[in-house]
């Protein structure tokens, strides 16, 4: 039971991760119906935004207030970063592409990340960074036997309360509002007065935040970060939104926790060579037996 409990916090850990990017996945298909293939890659990017940030302000370790601004600072910084990173992804390389066939829009995106990929060998260079300390991984709650470490902790706590924020701007908010009228029918929210191209730009940008701080996330609970982690990170948030339902924000959250979970008990109980092999083996069950996932509705398309 101690070593269950420990793997399956270590599982909510892993599996916040994989639901912030998955969010960023879920929310640009809803809209637009395509993939961003690059997604994962702003993730990388914001996990070397906080790199780069804590190294200017020489941080150290959490340790009172002054630390926990600092801290708050270097998320933030990274979530603009990301952000702006988003926006102009989305303006030079898929707004010109929008009336084009979807696989036009998807080799680009192939292609995006390949850039991001490639230039951050370039700039950050091919050999693995330690990733500065931003809190003080220690023993924070013991459950019987189990030991819970302050880094899991922060990692959940962190996600779902910007989950939630996304929650509520999806649900309460104007600007929601038309994200939800556009995904429904984008034709008829243009004709209702809706400005489609802000919506597609909001979209991305609050997707490449969220990447951002599953970046910094990432950070704190595996502390070496390289320009390739995207690729494989990336992909298992992409099986993550296909097993909550692609196109549903609750679904994409759901389907990390889910996938972080399995994972980790795999990894624990079996071995961890099977670990990058179980995301994939759910991705081909899950297209075999439920195609619109665990909380995705059935689409009927007309030809």
């Amino acid at each position: 039971m101690t070593e269950f409990v420990q793997q399956l916090f270590n599982g909510l850990s892993l599996g916040s991760i994989y639901a912030l990017i998955a969010l960023g996945y879920t929310m640009i298909y809803g809209i637009l119906r395509f993939i961003n293939f690059a997604h994962g890659d702003v993730f990388m990017i914001g996990a070397y935004a906080g790199y780069y940030l804590a190294m200017v302000f020489s941080f150290t370790t959490f340790s009172g207030g002054t630390s926990l601004l600092l801290a708050f600072g270097i998320l933030t910084g990274a979530m603009l970063l990301c952000a702006l990173l988003g926006f102009t992804i989305e303006k030079l390389a898929y707004k010109p592409l929008r009336n084009s066939p979807k696989l036009t829009i998807l080799i680009t995106a192939i292609g995006v990340s390949l850039f991001l990929e490639y230039t951050g060998q370039l700039v950050f260079g091919a050999d693995p960074k330690s990733f500065p300390t931003l809190v003080e991984n220690k023993p924070a709650l013991y459950l019987g036997d189990a030991v819970i470490y302050s880094n899991s902790i922060v990692v959940i706590a962190v996600s779902l309360i910007f989950m939630f924020i996304l929650r509520l701007i999806v649900m309460k908010t104007k600007m929601g509002t038309a994200m939800r009228a556009v995904s429904y029918n984008m034709t008829a929210a243009n004709l209702m007065g809706i400005n489609i191209s802000r919506v597609i730009s909001f979209t991305f940008i609050i997707g490449s935040a969220l990447a951002a701080v599953a970046g910094i996330l990432f950070g704190l609970n595996y502390p070496k970060i390289d320009p390739l982690i995207g690729i494989l990170y990336g992909l298992k948030a992409f099986v993550a939104a296909v097993l909550g339902g692609i196109g549903n924000i609750l679904g994409a959250a759901l389907g990390g926790l889910i996938l972080g979970i399995v994972e980790t008990f795999v990894s624990g109980y079996l071995s961890s060579t099977f670990r990058d092999a179980i995301a994939f083996a759910i991705l081909i069950l899950i297209l075999l037996l439920k195609p619109s996932g665990l909380l995705g509705k059935k689409e009927v398309e007309k030809v």
